[in-house]
């Protein structure tokens, strides 16, 4: 991830330079590395995810870094201890902004240094946090009626909040935010259905700055009691050499065999969920080491960087860390979290199977070759040595299991991270002995005590959490809006009478208004938003609300894929030489089976068991059953998406791996159908969606047809 120390550099000219379209990838990864322009370019790219950060040195890096480790370290505490809660939001704004106002430049021209108008607004940050504080229920009290320094004070933390968006998130969200409070001030101006009474200035600023249900609301509890535990507790892991074990398990696993290229980047993008967090820094992770791999595996540039970037995607869908906006929908839902993680393993399996059956069905269709790769260790020794980062990437999962809070599991587990790397010299978070020379800028250094990796882990921990708070503080604004107005429950009712009351158009609509809206705003502001104003639509129909904001998660997630402006691509084709938006429709492709599943959520009355919840009615074999069926229709609908099944398909028998696809998938969908058209109860269409899939697999067993690979 960007942080202020030691990433590589961007530059402003990045866009420009050779053209290597025309090149083959292994031309221009070159044969053993990614050159040191691709990774620029893809750094560039992780930037416009998490904002263009200073680097900063002597002083003004050490004081940068002082306040990221103090945040770290009060956060840890806040875990451990008992913090209020407005205290603890308060707080927790208040270091997110200093550090959004030091760390991220006004403009790209004034970068690596602080400037005077970078210093006044953190000191104005924390004089308001501290006047809110000192206020106490006095303060609070004056929610409706706020006095008038109240009302100054908030106008300006607005202004603040919205600059400091803008200076990580860029422009979109604080533009949607004040969007928003047009609309609560405009209410009785507005044409029906969107016409409210309207709320003055006062009013709208004491809602949203004073009460716990605007900018300090549920968004900015999650950001300050889970995301940045969890950032805390995935720098930690990325420090101890997490990061480079998993990818290096994950070639050694794989071996040198045909297309353990792209099997690799499966893998590696599943355990790298956790370090990461982000799904541009996961495809910029994973292709440094992977992509000349896949260019001596022989994918084209484009194929290898939609595969890289739809592995990068994986990481926001994969437990247990997931992305932050699922840390939203525990909250949300008032569930535990763990329960999350439940919901998530089944769809998460689904995606990196489909995702798994369409590399291999690449690799047939391109002729895969065989790739060798230097290994210094076997994948015994490697498991011997640096195994117990598993247990470190686990951990979350096992403390909320053995029944401690969230919050607390992830300070076990930073704390189970931090113990387990003194298993080895190398991973250790601080290291001791006799320095090699008796010489040395400090006393700590000539005896060999170095803690600088432990200090880094404390400091990316609270920078990586920066770009998700400032938009959980900024969406608090929307949120704020939404609640204040009834918006949700109108946008609603607007969307089901567009639907005409039907099921799979407002499930249709609101997949549509998340992909719209999440084409301009980060994941977790584009979930925050249609969560409150879309979610009621879904529920209002019948669908449990636990499958609505699951459903809402995924398509919010896939605007990291989606076209026309899709980061993890981009980053993606900077690796790879490729075309940015060849690229982003080949990782849109890689992905489009697996994203039919959050469907089945929504439209079928047993999808529930996809999220392991058994259905009305049904138990655990209906959990199964439908988790089978839903395999074997991506695996069909994969087939049918690559044209490739057992050898190249003809057209028939791409029309009916779609078909027996949809039937095992959506076999409700298709009954409703067919019974309106043939005027018949009908029923086992999931059975005949199999008997297609097995009739075809039959026959192209039986025929086998012209099989040789595609040329790239």
């Amino acid at each position: 991830m960007a942080n202020e120390t030691n990433p590589v550099p961007a530059r402003s000219d990045d866009s420009a330079g050779p053209d290597t379209a025309g090149l083959p990838l292994e031309a221009v990864v070159g044969p053993d590395e990614v050159s040191t322009e691709a990774l620029r370019k893809a750094e560039s790219y992780v930037e416009a995810e998490e904002g263009a950060a200073n680097r900063l040195v002597g002083a003004a890096g050490l004081l940068t870094t002082g306040i990221a480790v103090v945040m770290s370290a009060f956060h840890l505490w806040a875990a451990y201890d008992i913090v209020p809660t407005q205290e603890l939001r308060y707080i927790h704004v208040a270091f997110v902004l200093v550090l959004s106002y030091l760390l991220f430049p006004v403009a790209v021209r004034y970068r690596n240094r602080i400037r005077w108008w970078d210093v006044l607004p953190a000191i104005a940050s924390v004089g308001i946090i501290a006047y809110a504080l000192y206020g106490g229920d006095d303060f609070t009290d004056r929610a409706t009626v706020p006095e008038r320094w109240d009302v100054i004070l908030g106008v300006v933390f607005i202004v603040l909040l919205l600059e400091a968006t803008r200076r990580t998130t860029g422009p979109i969200m604080p533009v949607v935010s004040i969007l928003f409070i047009l609309y609560a001030m405009l209410g009785p101006h507005l044409p029906p259905p969107w016409t409210h009474r309207g709320y003055d200035f006062p009013r709208l600023v004491g809602h949203l700055f004073i009460t716990l249900e605007g900018i300090f609301g549920v968004a900015v509890d999650v950001s300050a009691t889970l995301i940045i535990l969890f950032t805390i507790y995935g720098a930690f892991l990325n420090q101890s050499g997490a990061g480079k074990f998993f990818i290096d398990f994950s070639l050694a696993l794989m071996g040198r065999k045909r297309n353990s290229a792209g099997r690799a980047v499966v893998l590696s993008s599943f355990l790298l969920g956790g370090p990461s967090g982000s799904g541009v820094a996961t495809t910029v992770m994973i292709g440094t080491v992977a992509a000349p791999m896949l260019a001596k595996a022989g994918f084209s540039k484009n194929a290898a960087g939609g595969l890289l970037a739809a592995g990068g995607l994986g990481a926001i869908l994969s437990p247990p860390v997931l992305g932050a906006a699922a840390f939203l929908i525990a909250e949300f839902l008032k569930i535990s979290y763990l329960d999350v993680i439940w919901m998530a393993t089944i769809p998460t399996c689904l995606y990196y199977f489909a995702l798994l059956i369409m590399v291999e069905l690449d690799a047939k269709r391109f002729g895969a070759k065989d790739v060798e790769f230097h290994q210094e260790l076997t994948l015994g020794e490697m498991t011997r040595r640096y195994g117990f980062h598993f247990v470190s990437l686990l951990a979350v999962v096992v403390f909320m299991v053995i029944g401690y809070s969230p919050s607390l599991s992830v300070f076990y587990a930073t704390l189970a991270t931090f113990v387990l790397s003194f298993l080895r010299r190398d991973t250790a978070l601080i290291s001791f002995g006799r320095a090699l020379s008796t010489a040395g800028p400090s006393l700590w250094q000539r005896l060999g005590f170095n803690a600088s990796k432990l200090v880094r882990a404390m400091a990316d921990g609270s920078i990586g959490a920066i770009n998700a708070a400032t938009t959980c503080a900024c969406a608090g604004i929307v949120v704020g809006v939404v609640t204040l107005t009834g918006l949700g429950l109108k946008f609603s009712s607007i969307v089901i009478a567009y639907a005409g009351g039907s099921l799979l158009l407002t499930a249709i609509y609101t997949a549509l208004i998340v992909w719209v809206i999440g084409l301009a705003v980060p994941v977790t502001a584009s979930y925050i938003i249609c969560a409150v104003i879309a979610a009621p639509a879904l529920t209002k129909l019948g669908v449990p609300d636990f499958a609505a904001h699951m459903f809402i998660f995924y398509y919010a997630v896939l605007s990291e894929v989606s076209p026309p402006t899709a980061l993890s691509p981009f980053a993606a084709a900077a690796i790879t030489g490729g075309d940015p938006y060849k690229t982003t429709l080949q990782s849109w492709k890689y992905t489009l089976p697996a994203f039919l599943v959050p469907f089945v959520f929504v439209l079928d009355p047993d999808g529930v068991g996809l999220l392991l919840k058994i259905p009305p009615g049904g138990s655990w074999i209906d959990v199964i059953s439908i988790s089978i069926r839903a395999a074997l229709g991506l695996a069909a609908l994969s087939a049918a998406v690559q044209q490739w099944g057992l050898r190249r398909n003809r057209p028939v028998e791409t029309v009916l791996y779609a078909l027996s696809g949809l039937l095992l998938i959506f076999p409700t969908l298709i009954e409703a159908g067919a019974e309106a058209l043939s005027g018949r109860d009908i029923e086992y269409t999931g059975t005949l969606g199999l008997a297609i899939l097995v009739g075809v697999v039959i026959w192209q067993r039986m025929k086998p047809g012209v099989s040789a690979p595609v040329t790239t």
